[in-house]
């Protein structure tokens, strides 16, 4: 039997799921992990070269490795109406271009593209749009962008709101639409928590969420140099994904098929400069928090909070709707002693 044919399965995965992240020193990683020979790694490496399955560049110490695209399928569309049907685009032109992937991912995928080209259709006012769909073997990359009205600006402009950080904020907690006969309010809510990176630039502002492991995400906000005119989402999941969109669906429903859970990072209720200390802003934060059973306060990225900021949250509005249940995860020590003091006199008033 060749040394081609023997190859390890565990090797060659060990090398595919690393290198984007050690590029330059996947090799010496494989040698140290699996205990063989540099010559025995470089045999696998060419392999997977001969494979399609990565690129090298560079010679011998200043060689790098990338995984290689085994799908790369790009498409313009230049005349997009209300009655652009988003389904006929995934099912004529997306879904032919996917291969070798699970059946749970590719039903991910077809959710998360579909609701994101309807939204598009129905709520940019653009008539034309890019949609991309990438694939190597660790991952699939999806890209959405128009050329419209802006995400942030039509949210801002449909509710009233004061500004587009608002409009990211009202966003970032779902159920919100401004079509509530065509629409749900679900699907950008629902799409951000089925992959591993969802990504939304728009105007000045940027969000995105990345899943870290079954519970915790990762929740940056912020602003961005470069003006993006339109909309501009980027979906991406890993090919080795376990989770399903009923899985999905049920964590975040309740038993009468309702949004039952959000997940709100705290920050947005900030501007530059300040700190969140007032009412007002706490109350920013709180808008529509009555329509959930519970409420996940990502304090990530806040270094503090004022009284009269936490009090409002944990105490006037808990004792409004005392069956909400509110949870803060990432507070450092100042802001959960902020909390517990609030918290504290609000029994020390009903006793």
């Amino acid at each position: 039997m060749s040394p081609r044919s023997r190859q390890n399965p565990l090797v060659r995965e060990f090398i595919l799921r690393n290198v984007a992240e050690h590029p330059g020193n996947i090799g010496p990683l494989a040698v140290k992990k699996f205990g063989l020979s540099r010559a025995a790694v470089n045999r696998y490496m060419r392999r997977l070269i001969e494979e399609g399955l990565l690129t090298a560049k560079g010679k011998t110490r200043a060689r790098r490795y990338e995984l290689k695209d085994t799908v790369n399928f790009r498409l313009r569309m230049t005349d997009i109406t209300r009655h652009s049907e988003e389904d006929v685009i995934w099912r004529f032109k997306v879904l032919p271009e996917i291969s070798n992937i699970s059946k749970n991912i590719v039903d991910v995928c077809h959710y998360g593209f579909t609701e994101m080209l309807n939204n598009v259709i129905d709520h940019s006012l653009s008539s034309d749009a890019i949609i991309c769909y990438e694939q190597n073997y660790c991952k699939v990359s999806m890209y959405v962008i128009d050329y419209g009205v802006g995400i942030f600006s039509k949210i801002q402009k449909d509710f009233n709101l004061s500004d587009p950080r608002s409009a990211l904020l009202e966003l970032s907690k779902g159920k919100l639409t401004s079509d509530k006969k065509q629409h749900s309010g679900w699907g950008i809510y629902f799409t951000s928590r089925m992959f591993d990176q969802f990504q939304i630039r728009s105007g000045d502002l940027f969000y995105t969420r990345e899943r870290r492991d079954k519970d915790d995400w990762l929740i940056e906000t912020g602003d961005i140099r470069e003006h993006v005119n339109g909309t501009w989402i980027y979906m991406g999941i890993s090919t080795d994904a376990q989770w399903t969109t009923r899985e999905v669906f049920d964590k975040y429903q309740g038993d009468d098929f309702e949004f039952r859970k959000t997940h709100v990072p705290v920050k947005l209720g900030n501007y530059p400069g300040e700190q969140l200390v007032s009412r007002s802003q706490a109350k920013r934060v709180l808008a529509r928090f009555d329509q959930f059973s519970e409420i996940i306060l990502d304090f990530h990225g806040v270094e503090d909070i004022g009284q009269p900021f936490a009090d409002e949250i944990f105490r006037i509005f808990h004792n409004a709707h005392p069956e909400i249940e509110i949870l803060a995860v990432r507070t450092n020590p100042e802001i959960r002693k902020m909390i517990e003091f609030v918290r504290e006199s609000a029994r020390e008033k009903i006793t």
